[in-house]
């Protein structure tokens, strides 16, 4: 029976006396390449980075899995994970026997623990920090002979994680050690030697070339390759960007380590960035694959290294005038922001102190209307494209709105399709916060008017103004979650609630409050003051969050699939349409069911991008 156990899965309960509760105390900090675990809410199905929390000596009460590999992309243990799933535990049984018999004629000592469901780990610490590509060779290596065991945990330095000895099961029970706790801890204790690392390189070096040489036969996916993220000054390309996180680079173009980190370097001094940036990201976790092509250097002398690596970079920039041209690793922005009002619509605007009021009450409108939409996903999402739409408004000054699906689903971090239903569901509710003006045609988008409801329009007006800005879905809560991000925005706005405070500000479950509070407090976004109220803990950048979980990526992989979208569109239109786009209709003969209505500009996309972090 496990004790109780807080918002955090962790148990408040005294140490427990329990055998597994003793392994995960002895063990784990010990192999864990960082102190950090991930909890799994749905029965160790997945352990998702947004429950990431600090491991301590305290045995959690969910399946929990720590980090593989620390802040400088390196390992202390080799994690081999044996799946019963795959060829039955007989086949993991003998798998297991077979490894042993090879880790003890390399000299090597091991670790080992059992699963209640018939699955082996088998963990082979080490004196000297492994690199992230030496020990991925290694675990695809031994991939080659055993057909059980699951490589996965090793070719991914930022989700790279498993299970140690205590920690609980999703079918119940714990990772009970196959040995006596006295034998491993002194193996923890007194880990292989660097001697005894190079005996098991020196044994696996033929299945070591052939993985090498199989990874240089493939290509790399296709997100890795694409070419540049968001036109917006001083930003490094998708590419660069994807190798300073994973660590994982394209053998055809880059023949080692050094030349490969060489190139993210250039890549960030060419955008902008300054040593102090790019040292930041590497001492706190945010490009640990970066940080990984260090580490056969001992620690002492991995920021000197860095320190004359980036010399080399700026000494390459000035030589070639990089950093004056346009190049393949930075895409600049205009200099100003594109026109977002229809050009022959200046006579629905009017001046601009009027409008700010406007949008102003609109708001008050917005807050008190929330509380009739469910607290479920769907109520949720329209909120956030209510969102989205005033902070376009604040932005382009105007109550008057021509944003496509597409540019307020990359604001949102909805899909389109999703954004095209909400939009019809806001505009056709009685007494509405939208008025759909006009229709778009050819690459025109809809364009909306905000609208303050009459029967609420003497209360908006009678509330005082929010401060601050009207955020559509920063990147980082995308990975975070949308009732996190509007928790936060709570906390902002008010500082020092408590968290029955939030569930009426929020018109959230208090269930949500609570498990959005844990979160944005696992990743230090906010904190407790005095035991009772919260505040948003400013020195975090959202930015660098965001950059650490991958969300970039995934938002710059979302608009060039719709850029491409869009270049199909236009090249239709250009075929098909020889009158002006203000006579196409959906009853015409052309594809607009495919599309759910034109791709639009990405003026929305750029501006939620660029400023919402």
């Amino acid at each position: 029976m496990l004790p109780a156990a807080d918002a955090t899965g962790v148990s408040q309960e005294p140490p427990q006396t329990s055998t597994a509760a003793q392994a995960w105390a002895a063990i784990t900090p010990l192999l864990a390449g960082q102190p950090r675990i991930r909890l799994s809410r749905d029965g160790g199905k997945t352990y998702p980075q947004k429950h990431e929390r600090a491991l301590t000596d305290t045995l959690p009460t969910l399946p929990a899995a720590v980090r593989i590999f620390g802040k400088d992309g390196s390992c202390s243990a080799i994690f081999l994970d044996f799946d019963a799933s795959v060829a039955g535990i007989d086949w993991v049984e003998a798998d297991v026997k077979s490894l042993q018999t090879w880790l003890y004629s390399c000299g090597a000592r091991w670790i080992e623990d059992y699963s209640p469901n018939g699955g082996r780990h088998v963990y082979i610490p080490f004196d000297k920090r492994v690199a992230f590509s030496e020990a991925r060779d290694l675990v695809e290596a031994l991939g080659t002979r055993y057909r059980t065991l699951d490589k996965t945990p090793h070719q991914n330095m930022l989700h790279g994680c498993m299970r140690t000895p205590g920690s609980p099961h999703k079918r119940g029970g714990y990772q009970e050690l196959a040995m006596s706790l006295s034998t491993a801890y002194d193996v923890a204790r007194r880990p292989n030697k660097e001697q005894v690392w190079e005996t098991v390189r020196a044994s696996l070096s033929k299945e070591i070339a052939y993985v090498r040489a199989l990874r240089l036969e493939q290509p790399l996916p296709a997100d890795t390759e694409s070419a540049e993220v968001l036109p917006a000054s001083g930003r490094m390309s998708r590419r660069m960007q994807q190798m300073a996180l994973s660590g994982l680079y394209d053998v055809n173009r880059y023949a080692s380590d050094s030349e490969a980190r060489q190139a993210v370097l250039t890549a960030a001094a060419a955008a902008g960035m300054r040593l102090i940036d790019v040292e930041r990201r590497i001492l706190q976790g945010s490009w640990p694959g970066l940080a990984s092509f260090y580490a056969r250097y001992d620690s002492r002398h991995r920021l000197t290294s860095l320190a004359r690596d980036w010399k080399n970079a700026i000494s390459y920039l000035r030589k070639n005038e990089v950093s004056k041209t346009r190049n393949d690793n930075v895409r600049k922005s205009p200099t100003s922001q594109p026109n977002t009002q229809p050009p022959l619509r200046t006579a629905l605007t009017t001046d601009a102190n009027s409008e700010h009021r406007y949008l102003r009450t609109w708001r008050n409108a917005v807050s008190l209307r929330e509380p009739t939409y469910a607290r479920s996903r769907t109520g949720l999402a329209r909120r956030m494209v209510l969102r989205a739409l005033g902070a376009a408004a604040h932005m382009t000054g105007s109550r008057f709105i021509e944003f496509g699906d597409r540019s307020i689903a990359v604001a949102t971090g909805l899909d389109h399709t999703t954004v095209g239903f909400h939009l019809r569901a806001l505009r056709s509710e009685e007494d509405p916060l939208l008025t759909l003006v006009e229709r778009g045609r050819g690459t025109k988008g809809d364009l909306y008017m905000l609208t303050v409801p009459e029967g609420i329009r003497s209360a908006a007006e009678e509330l005082s103004w929010k401060k601050g800005k009207m955020h559509a879905l920063r990147p980082v809560f995308r990975e975070l979650g949308l009732p996190a991000a509007f928790v936060y925005e709570a906390l902002e706005h008010t500082p020092g609630l408590t968290t029955t405070e939030l569930v009426v500000k929020t018109k959230l479950s208090r269930t949500a409050v609570s498990e959005s509070l844990e979160i944005l407090a696992a990743w230090n976004m906010v904190s407790r003051n005095r035991g009772r109220f919260w505040m948003v803990v400013t020195s975090t950048s959202l930015q660098e969050l965001a950059e650490y979980f991958g969300v970039l990526e995934s938002v710059a992989g979302q608009i060039q699939r719709y850029r491409i979208e869009r270049t199909i569109w236009r090249e239709w239109l250009s075929r098909n349409v020889n009158t002006i786009a203000e006579l196409l209709s959906p009853t015409d003969d052309y594809p607009w069911e495919a599309y759910e209505g034109p791709p639009d500009e990405w003026s929305l996309a750029d501006m939620a991008f660029t400023r919402a972090m």
